[in-house]
């Protein structure tokens, strides 16, 4: 006869998991002896050892009893339900770890291969990080309205940065990040964002208008209110814009001529 630490050892657990056992009615307790021990013979061995081979395989032990019980037709229709339930757990680990991969890889988190190049073009043109920051922001709302519409959205983004003119527009807006709201140079700033502008819209391809009839007013609001309450100049800029007959920001329009 055994003691509860020998019968631990053969079964190749521990004390403490013989006594988890014995609290989920899993593994009989014996009565002690005279000696005031508990004794353990052959037959606990076996039914540990099956608990423990259970246990390892992924069933949950609410479901070992059942197993321990079943006759040979119940105890492959359980394993085959136990399999398909550790399957779903192990697709839904996979989507973890590619999230976990994602957070990892920065801003590729919620955003298309082609819009982390984008962004790292801005990079290597030299503007600061809180341009790019603000770009990816803003990229992603759009990509989780309208991610059938980003692989265009990049190839003219791309476009632009091929551009002298525009890209230093871009060097501008970076600069005017901080600018003081009364900011002088607002003005041929505006200027030239605005005849940069009407050059998209002169080149821009069939079907494609510089005002994005898919991005919707209430998006185009919240992109908007970003960078209206981060650039303290944004304002005078957006009403530089509508003096030039351009309306809004991220989504633009042509004011009709009066």
């Amino acid at each position: 006869m055994l003691t509860i630490s020998q019968l631990a050892s053969y079964a190749g657990v521990t004390v403490r998991a013989v006594r988890h056992y014995h609290a989920k009615g899993l593994l009989p307790e014996p009565e002690r002896d005279h000696s005031g021990y508990r004794r353990y013979g052959a037959p606990a061995v076996v039914e540990l050892i099956r608990i423990r081979t259970l246990a390892e395989a992924g069933v949950p032990l609410a479901r070992v009893r059942e197993l321990l019980a079943a006759d040979e037709k119940e105890f492959a229709a359980a394993v085959a339900d136990i399999d398909r339930r550790l399957r779903a757990e192990i697709t839904e680990r996979q989507r973890h770890r590619e999230r976990i991969a994602q957070l990892a890889a920065g801003d590729s988190l919620a955003l298309p291969p082609e819009a982390v190049a984008y962004l790292e073009a801005l990079r290597e043109l030299g503007l600061p990080e809180e341009m790019v920051g603000g770009q990816r922001d803003a990229w992603i709302l759009v990509a989780a309205q309208l991610p059938e519409h980003m692989p265009l959205y990049m190839r003219l983004k791309r476009r632009e940065l091929d551009d002298p003119a525009t890209v230093q527009i871009y060097r501008d807006l970076a600069e005017m990040i901080h600018w003081a709201a009364d900011d002088p140079r607002v003005a041929a700033v505006g200027d030239r964002l605005a005849a940069a502008i009407d050059e998209a819209e002169a080149a821009a391809p069939d079907g494609w208008e510089v005002g994005d009839p898919e991005i919707s007013d209430e998006l185009a609001d919240l992109l908007d209110s970003v960078f209206l309450d981060s650039v303290p100049i944004a304002r005078r800029l957006l009403a530089r814009l509508e003096e030039r007959g351009w309306r809004g920001w991220s989504k633009l329009t042509r004011i009709p001529p009066r």
